[in-house]
């Protein structure tokens, strides 16, 4: 006979700390969502590859519990950072890691993709880690919707399984125009895209 679940316990949600972009974090967790009891390779990856200006206002788009976004925040204090998940429990807990992180300049909204956001609110950097799962018609969607929120000159940077690297870099070229791998690693390719034009 197999030991009693101790439910009550897995309740209770997660919780870790780790260290992204030179800063320690504190994040709440729970069962369900991504990568619950620690930061996945990816997107540690995709963070120490970012380069995030102090003033920029950032994405985190499919944030999850907010790693990405609230890396973001920490390192571009003068502007806001808005992390969209269609998850509710991924929003809920990115906004209470904001608060747990004492980061004031970032905020998590419920939306699938840019759908809830303001149509004149307008962004310097988008990043996403990319679910795998997502489907290549949603994924296009993203891609269009994130070049028309980029201000002139700002980048997304997204990191993905390697299956859909070669999807990526098409995409990424003919909606953007632009096309840089920044690394390939075992399981995971980052790459950034720029906008140009007004």
């Amino acid at each position: 006979m197999s030991d009693p679940v101790d439910i009550e316990r897995l309740r209770q949600g997660l919780r870790f700390k780790d260290r992204l972009a030179g800063r320690e974090f504190h994040f709440q967790t729970t069962w369900g969502l991504f990568s619950p009891r620690g930061i996945d390779e990816g997107t540690r990856l995709l963070v120490d590859l970012m380069e995030v200006p102090a003033d920029a206002d950032c994405v985190d788009l499919g944030c999850g519990y907010g790693a990405i976004g609230l890396a973001m925040a920490a390192q571009a204090p003068g502007g806001r950072t808005l992390m969209l998940d269609k998850d509710f429990v991924a929003v809920d807990h990115a906004r209470a890691n904001a608060r747990l992180n004492r980061l004031g300049n970032a905020e998590a909204l419920l939306s699938n993709g840019f759908g809830q956001v303001p149509p004149g609110r307008r962004f310097d950097l988008v990043a996403s880690n990319i679910p795998a799962k997502v489907g290549r018609e949603l994924l296009t969607l993203l891609l269009y919707d994130a070049r028309a929120r980029l201000r002139p000159g700002g980048a997304i940077y997204v990191v993905s399984i390697n299956g859909l690297r070669q999807f990526l870099r098409r995409n990424l070229q003919d909606i953007f125009g632009d096309y840089k791998k920044l690394k390939q690693g075992r399981t995971y390719t980052v790459a950034r895209a720029h906008r140009g034009g007004a």
